[in-house]
């Protein structure tokens, strides 16, 4: 009867919470599906929802592992098949991560900063924005903080844990990082505590099924394609083509900003540096056990911190989601220990969280960090409607993922097929190459691509190296595209630093053009 008693609990904090994230986030419910989204993973889930395949036929397969497609058709073969659908399911593996933080934080902390935590963990920009897209890493992230939570109990369980680590390993392949990294910090302090050896050996050995359980899924995708690890364009450029120590150096730095500072994270850090230069300490240290579950946690942290700053071809946040609550964590506990008024700096640090949901920091960032990328979305649009109203059959020049949005109607932006003529990006010699070589469309779609930075001293010491090796890049602004392009802008929208165009070449073309003519290769294998 108590085991029951506590989990209707559960399930009604769960319930709570989901009602809490599908209030905040009720105006973004109805948005199509943006960026990595379109390009891989609902197109995915949607093959299995069609034809049962755990391998996609109608894109590249990236050889991500199968739940998350599994789990969103389901909900749409219950609830139909509409982005609708698609958020609230997301919505709900939000709110059970949520649940994980609170968890968490009471192995560490009372009830009251365990609350404050999971808010300040979902109000988050980053998290905000990744709570209703269906992207794999917030589902690994929720069975990742689950594991968590299971191994840093009072008395941990790690066989729930393998369990919890296995589902994120197969929701996104890097989750495999947390649990190999425990085990092997179980293998040393078997080596430290040798009266203990066996108990640390079969945690080391519980936190290695999820590698196991992988390994089967990519011997199940090694014989339904080939190969292994996906496709050999999407291995090179986020796993092989990473691989210099130049990149490195560079990347180290971005995960660092990314953990201490992104979105307004600098505001917890800043409370955090003021209250250790100026307030004592109030209370002891921690005890045994919990420096041992601290030291568990800070392996998890740096192992996938380093492993991030190699692997992924774009340096995209969304990859460190399980790391954001254990930064938060050290912060609402760091005030709880330096003064009795911790709840100041938490109310500070959520003001400045919301904050950022629409005010865009002054450095390049990714619009899928906060709700610029809704202002994409919205503009993108305007501008598809405004080209639909112009010519009922136009053919349409434009870049990934808009080409996608346009070819694809189950991405919710066109009720049929556009044709499309595609290219790399909007820079000066990706135009220019368009005009030399004659190419036939009747409208261009330009679109921010990569968004635009306001040259602080950290562009300028790191533009060389984020053209270089992370794919950032200057589009021409839309006035000079169209005269690039020999054209006439006849629409232009900005929302959040978010632009759309819509430019009419002055020169006859053909309208017999294929379904799509591609420019340049499009590469959207950044998933």
């Amino acid at each position: 009867m108590q085991a029951g008693t506590r989990a209707g609990q559960w399930i009604a904090a769960w319930l709570g919470t989901l009602a809490a994230v599908v209030l905040l986030h009720g105006g973004l419910l109805r948005l199509p599906y943006f960026w990595d989204e379109a390009g891989y993973y609902v197109p995915a889930a949607y093959d299995f929802f069609r034809w049962g395949t755990l391998v996609p036929r109608s894109t590249l397969s990236n050889a991500h592992p199968p739940l998350p497609s599994i789990y969103l058709a389901a909900c749409w073969r219950l609830f139909g098949f509409r982005p609708l659908t698609t958020r609230l399911a997301v919505c709900a593996v939000a709110a059970l991560a949520m649940l994980a933080v609170f968890r968490i934080a009471r192995a560490f902390t009372n009830v009251r900063a365990s609350f404050v935590l999971a808010v300040l963990t979902g109000l988050y920009p980053v998290w905000f924005a990744q709570s209703t897209l269906a992207h794999a890493d917030i589902f690994a992230a929720a069975a990742t903080l689950w594991a968590l939570a299971k191994l840093v109990e009072a008395r941990p369980s790690y066989a729930a844990a393998a369990a919890w680590f296995t589902v994120a390993a197969l929701s996104k392949e890097t989750a495999v990082l947390s649990p190999v990294a425990i085990a092997a910090w179980c293998g040393w302090l078997c080596l430290r505590l040798p009266t203990d050896r066996g108990l640390w050996l079969r945690r080391a050995a519980a936190m290695l099924a999820p590698a196991a359980a992988l390994c089967c899924w990519y011997c199940y995708h090694w014989h339904a394609t080939g190969f292994m690890f996906g496709n050999p364009e999407f291995l090179r450029y986020n796993a092989t083509g990473t691989l210099h120590a130049s990149r490195l150096w560079f990347a180290l730095p971005h995960r660092f900003w990314h953990l201490a500072g992104h979105m307004n994270l600098w505001v917890a850090a800043l409370c955090s540096l003021v209250l250790w230069l100026k307030a004592p300490l109030l209370q002891p240290g921690e005890h045994r056990v919990q420096r041992t579950q601290w030291q568990m946690l800070a392996v998890v942290f740096v192992a996938n911190t380093l492993a991030f700053s190699v692997l992924g071809g774009a340096l995209l946040t969304r990859y460190l989601l399980p790391l954001f609550p254990l930064v938060l964590l050290f912060h609402v506990c760091f005030w709880q220990r330096r003064t009795q008024y911790w709840l100041a700096p938490s109310a500070i640090v959520a003001i400045a969280f919301v904050t950022g949901w629409t005010m865009n920091p002054p450095y390049q960032f990714a619009p899928e960090d906060n709700l610029a990328y809704a202002a994409a979305v919205r503009v993108e649009q305007q501008a598809i409607a405004q080209i639909l109203a112009r010519d009922a059959d136009p053919t349409v020049l434009t870049a990934w993922p808009v080409s996608d949005y346009l070819q694809r109607p189950e991405l919710g932006y066109v009720a049929a097929p556009v044709r499309v003529v595609a290219v790399q990006d909007f820079t000066v010699p990706t135009l220019l190459q368009v005009r030399s070589n004659g190419a036939q469309f009747t409208t261009a779609l330009l679109f921010t691509a990569v968004n635009p930075s306001r040259r602080p001293l950290s562009d300028r010491i790191f533009g060389r190296a984020n053209r270089e090796y992370f794919g950032l890049h200057d589009d021409a602004p839309p006035a000079m595209a169209a005269r690039l392009l020999g054209g006439e802008l006849v629409w232009h929208n900005e929302i959040q630093r978010q632009f759309a165009a819509v430019v009419e070449p002055n020169i006859p073309v053909d309208a017999a053009v294929p379904q799509a003519a591609p420019i340049a290769a499009l590469n959207s294998q950044n998933h």
